[in-house]
């Protein structure tokens, strides 16, 4: 029987449903300087921190695709359109924090995103006080799929992982959770389940209301 400690989420397209965003600003600057395939390779960047992401870019474009030019343009395009808390949050998310909180479960942040976008989202969207410890993706040298992440949010909780959940939406978040020795349940966004999700994952929910109701039974 697994003794439920805590629950450590990832951020987009968990908590916020910011990655079709994300995507959606990168077209828009693809478009303006005729970029080729940007969906394509966005996907393969979901879970992934900075210089992950910029890795993958360049393997695409060459080692000389100005990607900071770029990701400067995008970012001031996505804060536009999502600043002053208007990032929609995903179905569920404030019933699952609210009931973690009122049973005393710990709550944590693992994503890939800088810690001052990460702040100022979940200021601006009322969530930031649910949170027990937040870990970024610019607070650890190896970006998901590695666990570091995680176990490193599990160390600032003084919790063992086995005791701990991750919720997670893309395949490098499952792996990463899986990799810490937690119990990954993916809720899909994007990135639509696989063999290997179907393997790697305790359980696959469609969203966060479910998560809810299977935790009230753990």
């Amino acid at each position: 029987m697994i003794k439920l400690e805590a629950v450590i989420f990832d951020m987009d397209g968990v908590i916020f449903d910011s990655e079709t965003l994300v995507i959606r600003t990168w077209k828009q600057v693809a478009d303006k300087y005729g970029i080729p395939d940007v969906e394509k390779v966005c996907m393969q960047c979901l879970g992934t921190n900075h210089e992950a992401t910029v890795k993958i870019f360049q393997k695409h474009y060459g080692q000389d695709f100005p990607y900071e030019i770029y990701k400067k343009e995008m970012a001031a395009l996505f804060h536009e359109q999502a600043a002053d808390g208007r990032l929609p949050k995903k179905r569920g998310v404030c019933e699952l924090l609210e009931f973690l909180k009122t049973s005393g479960i710990k709550t944590g942040l693992a994503t890939s995103t800088r810690e001052e976008v990460v702040k100022r989202e979940l200021s601006e969207g009322g969530l930031l006080q649910y949170f027990d410890v937040i870990v970024c993706g610019d607070m650890v040298k190896r970006s998901k799929p590695e666990p570091d992440i995680y176990l490193e949010a599990c160390a600032r909780l003084c919790l063992k992982p086995e005791n701990c959940y991750g919720i997670e939406d893309s395949y490098n978040g499952i792996r990463a959770v899986k990799a810490a020795g937690m119990h990954p349940i993916m809720v899909p966004d994007l990135a639509k389940p696989t063999e290997e999700m179907e393997r790697l994952s305790e359980c696959i929910l469609p969203s966060l209301h479910e998560v809810k109701k299977y935790l009230e039974n753990k």
